[in-house]
């Protein structure tokens, strides 16, 4: 699920043109090693936070049915969490990294949730909506300076986006459909002769019931006579 929300911010990105202009957008942890490394313009989504969201956390299981209505699994509801991440612009020069910056914000800005071409995977499957926010306000804890401090980097203006995504429950898959009724099978003489309960048959052929079975009529009762004196 991860990849896949990264995969929708490229999305997100790129039909808003950003970065453009030969730059670069990537989800690199931004250490004073890869700031070296750097040599183009480049838009930076550094994931730093990962957290449940247990206020949307559900019990019970749903049915899976084919196309011929059979039940063919159970999948449980899936888990909402908060991903954080820390949207930053390189460049040579302050101003075009603000310019760049700017462009980041304006994009994010112009929709609180991702169009379904920008999801990809489960994401896409669950047919859920995954929305975000851009430039809200901080958890303590989870400030922008404690980043930095633990990347050994220098601070540096970021946007705090978070999104908030749906991870796909657990499937446990249902047996095969019943195809024949509970059959007893005899040990020594009577060995070679099994007996079906319930069920005669099932399928095209058969209802899956087993017909009634005609039973004797009950002997009649005789009525008892009393001698006389």
């Amino acid at each position: 699920m991860i990849h896949e929300v990264d995969e929708a911010i490229r999305r997100l990105l790129a039909d808003g043109g950003v970065p453009g202009g030969g730059g670069e957008l990537v989800f690199d942890a931004p250490t004073t090693d890869w700031m070296a490394r750097r040599n183009a313009p480049t838009i930076n989504v550094f994931l730093y936070d990962i957290r449940e969201d247990r206020s949307r956390r559900r019990a019970g299981a749903t049915e899976e049915h084919d196309d011929a209505g059979m039940i063919v699994g159970w999948r449980e509801p899936p888990r909402w969490y908060q991903l954080s991440y820390l949207v930053t612009a390189w460049t040579n020069r302050p101003t075009d990294e603000h310019r760049l910056l700017s462009e980041v914000l304006a994009c994010l800005t112009r929709t609180e949730v991702f169009a379904p071409q920008w999801l990809t995977g489960t994401l896409a499957e669950l047919g859920l909506a995954v929305g975000f926010e851009t430039a809200g306000p901080v958890s303590e804890g989870r400030a922008a300076t404690d980043v930095w401090s633990a990347l050994g980097g220098e601070l540096k203006p970021a946007i705090d986006l978070r999104v908030t995504a749906p991870q796909a429950g657990q499937r446990s898959p249902a047996g095969p459909p019943v195809t024949e009724g509970v059959v007893v099978r005899a040990t020594g003489a009577a060995a070679d002769a099994d007996r079906h309960l319930r069920y005669e048959a099932t399928g095209a052929q058969g209802t899956g019931l087993a017909a009634p079975r005609d039973r004797p009529a009950p002997p009649a009762r005789r009525r008892r006579t009393v001698a006389g004196p």
